[in-house]
């Protein structure tokens, strides 16, 4: 099981993305045979100009506080993406955990998910728990209708993971379910120490055998705004642009909205309908 503090975090991604790379993807000659597969660590220290024992401390988790700069340089000779540099810079720097905000919502969001029907939306918290939805989501996503006596909401990475019927429909299910593990990883960055979260990841590793095996591979990817594809067979072919926002009063309040396209909105509409008349 992966370390949960901050630093044995931050060594882990090191790690995984040193073992990634060999020398040649970055320009160096290899020498002799390695014992095992990727960069050795004074080749990192090397390519980003840091003292090897410098860059052997921050794989280790010791507190050495690297500048920006020196970050930078890690994650250029690491060929490390944007969305992996930013994780790079919480893993190495984080901020100081804030207290988790009341994610009660108010009327006027409620109003907007309802009435962008036939349109999956949704709401998820800071630890991806559903805390709105509308008809349409309840349907695409197989989520369980949403009453105000419901004592438990939905957790929206647990629902994706353990929902077996879910992934069976779905094409590609299991590197879909890498991209959103790329995301939950991302978010966790954000509060390395927070209970809930490691509470959270100790449930996935029991209980998924996909997220056992994608957790460790430190893959991290911020949402961004995409074409989706999609067959269920209750529904057909489905096409949606899916677009993330964020609250400016709660940033730790997701809302996704997944914009359908005109048959796909149509199909929806009509299943609504029946099930409303029905």
């Amino acid at each position: 099981m992966e370390g949960t503090s901050s630093g044995m975090s931050l060594g882990e991604f090191l790690r995984s993305r040193r073992e990634r790379l060999t020398p040649e993807d970055v320009g160096l000659i290899s020498y002799g045979r390695r014992r095992t597969s990727g960069l050795r660590r004074e080749e990192v220290a090397q390519l980003a100009h840091i003292g090897t024992s410098w860059y052997t401390s921050l794989e280790q988790g010791r507190s050495v506080n690297p500048s920006e700069d020196v970050l930078n340089n890690i994650a250029k000779a690491l060929r490390l993406t944007e969305d992996e540099r930013h994780h790079l810079h919480l893993l190495a720097r984080p901020v100081q955990q804030e207290k988790v905000e009341d994610q009660q919502l108010n009327i006027g969001l409620e109003r907007v998910i309802r009435a962008l029907e036939p349109n999956p939306a949704f709401v998820i918290g800071r630890y991806w728990d559903l805390l709105l939805w509308n008809k349409a989501a309840e349907i695409v996503f197989r989520i369980p209708p949403l009453s105000n006596h419901m004592q438990l909401r939905p957790n929206w990475m647990r629902h994706l993971l353990m929902d077996a019927k879910l992934g069976s429909d779905i094409q590609d299910w299991e590197s879909r379910v890498q991209v959103l593990i790329a995301h939950f990883r991302a978010d966790y960055a954000h509060f390395p120490n927070d209970t809930r979260f490691k509470e959270l990841i100790e449930e996935f590793m029991q209980n998924s055998p996909l997220f056992r095996e994608l957790w460790p591979l430190h893959d991290v990817q911020a949402v961004t705004d995409r074409h989706k594809q999609r067959y269920d067979p209750r529904i057909g072919e489905m096409e949606f642009e899916h677009v993330t926002l964020q609250s400016s009063a709660n940033p730790d309040v997701k809302i996704m909205i997944y914009t359908a396209s005109r048959d796909t909105a149509a199909r929806l509409k009509r299943i609504i309908s029946n099930l409303e008349n029905g």
